[in-house]
């Protein structure tokens, strides 16, 4: 049985502390000291750029934003969320029933996400923001005929195509705009409807994430994680943009892949059927993930470190199947996903990704990594990092033991940092990452989850500050 943590083990941790821990802390303060020169660098360097030629079609580089510094309903209530997740969510973290801790992560993402929203007021915030003329909200009536409409969709990616359609339609395969169709026909259509679907779905990934590292690591270590899922940066765009709902679609695809893996079910016990389950319930997520977003397949990867760490292949027959089922049915409906793929690099380069400068955006998107996903969580990749070349050892059979807690974390996060790095070296993500990016960055903030006990609470104002101020200072419009 795994001891429950308690308030006292932080502070036995610090009076116990050894050379090498003070030392991994020394070695924090520089490495958050480099992102936040990253980010500088590209905010200077950017500015520069933007204002000689405009090459870069952002206002406030390296993020999609504009400098409107303003406060709105939603700032006591996120002044409130801010100070009560860092005062106590550490202990509750810590002593919460299990299933308590699940709904009660979700419900404190949501009151961040929401709150952080509502700074830009109702209509701005929420329920405008999947309305304007790049997004879904707009082609709804296109799809009063499903079967044509999909039949047809490729037909309307490119620029120059006739009625094409508008940004984030044409650079999504349909199940993004199929979702907001879906809504409308059963009587949430608009804005608003949609707002809430994209918070109330995109802050689950918290509980998405708590589940698999609870799963692949033990119960200790995701606990210690739930707090910084909760005050992520990354809530900033939860709150603008369909892509937080993409993240948590890809979260819990993850996290079912995990159960099946270790198989676990969802309340801890051995069960033959629940594994089974989890793993078809993988598969479905996983092709609808891909068809929510073409660059979501990279996914994949750390999906293969899920099955790597467990050290079992038998869920793959039933992940391969339902994500099959997914891409059967979208072909048979008329969609041929390669054919999108194939236009949408096309249409990319007809847009601003023509002239935005991939020597700048190569290293400014990594910025943009660095503001969603916060301090804390560049201290805690440094500590994976830093791990990194002793948890892929004994991933090795040959190596003895595998890895510990701490390392398979070390892998899970080594993986989707991967997928961040091939997709910025694509040239398929110039500009506008810090919501591309999203599906990725909850895995990155789990590697909170190494920071030592004792300097929690600091690590979490940190990263609640700098949420408070991106919304404060900014206004991230799509």
């Amino acid at each position: 049985m795994i001891p429950r943590p308690t308030s006292e083990a932080p502070a036995a941790a610090a009076r116990h502390a050894g050379p090498e821990d003070r030392a991994a802390r020394r070695a924090d303060l520089p490495a958050v000291a480099a992102g936040l020169l990253l980010v500088v660098a590209a905010a200077a360097i950017g500015t520069v750029i933007e204002r000689a030629n405009g090459s870069l079609h952002v206002n406030w580089p390296p993020l999609y934003a504009s400098w409107f510094p303003h406060v709105g309903p939603g700032t006591p209530a996120a002044l409130a969320v801010a100070v009560l997740v860092v005062g106590y969510g550490p202990p509750l973290a810590a002593r919460l029933p299990w299933r308590g801790l699940l709904l009660a992560c979700w419900a404190a993402a949501l009151a961040w996400t929401w709150s952080l929203a509502l700074i830009d007021g109702w209509q701005t915030g929420i329920a405008r923001r999947l309305t304007t003329e790049y997004e879904y909200l707009t082609v709804i009536r296109r799809f009063d005929d499903l079967g044509p409409a999909l039949r047809g969709f490729t037909g309307h990616i490119l620029n120059n195509a006739p009625d094409h359609w508008p940004a984030h339609v044409a650079g999504h395969p349909p199940a993004a705009v199929l979702t907001f169709v879906g809504l409308d026909r059963i009587g949430l259509g608009g804005g608003a409807w949609a707002g809430v679907w994209c918070i109330t779905v995109g802050a689950s990934a918290a509980a998405a994430v708590l589940v698999a590292l609870r799963a692949l690591t033990d119960e200790p270590l995701a606990r210690r994680a739930a707090p910084f899922l909760v005050l992520a940066p990354a809530a900033v765009w939860v709150g603008t943009s369909a892509d937080g709902y993409f993240a948590a679609v890809a979260a819990w695809s993850l996290a079912l892949l995990a159960l099946a893996a270790t198989r676990r079910t969802g309340g801890g016990r051995w069960s033959a059927p629940g594994p089974a389950a989890a793993a078809l319930g993988s598969g479905l997520l996983l092709g609808l993930t891909c068809y929510l977003s073409y660059g979501l397949t990279l996914i994949v990867l750390p999906a293969a470190a899920v099955l790597l760490l467990a050290r079992n292949a038998r869920p793959v027959p039933l992940l391969v199947a339902g994500a099959a089922t997914v891409a059967v049915a979208f072909t048979l409906a008329g969609f041929d996903w390669w054919e999108g793929y194939r236009l949408l690099v096309e249409r990319y380069y007809q847009g601003a990704a023509g002239v935005r400068p991939y020597a700048y955006w190569v290293w400014g998107n990594l910025a943009c990594a660095v503001l969603i996903t916060g301090p804390a969580t560049v201290a805690g990749v440094r500590r994976a990092l830093a791990a990194a070349p002793a948890a892929l050892r004994r991933l090795r059979p040959s190596a003895g033991p595998p890895p510990g807690p701490a390392g398979r974390l070390t892998v899970l996060v080594l993986a989707a940092l991967l997928a961040v790095l091939i997709a910025d070296l694509s040239g398929m993500s110039k500009a506008e990452t810090e919501r591309i990016w999203l599906p990725f960055a909850w895995w990155l903030l789990a590697a909170c989850a190494l920071l030592p006990g004792a300097h929690r609470r600091p690590w979490l104002a940190a990263q609640a500050v700098l949420a408070l101020l991106l919304n404060h200072l900014l206004y991230t419009g799509w």
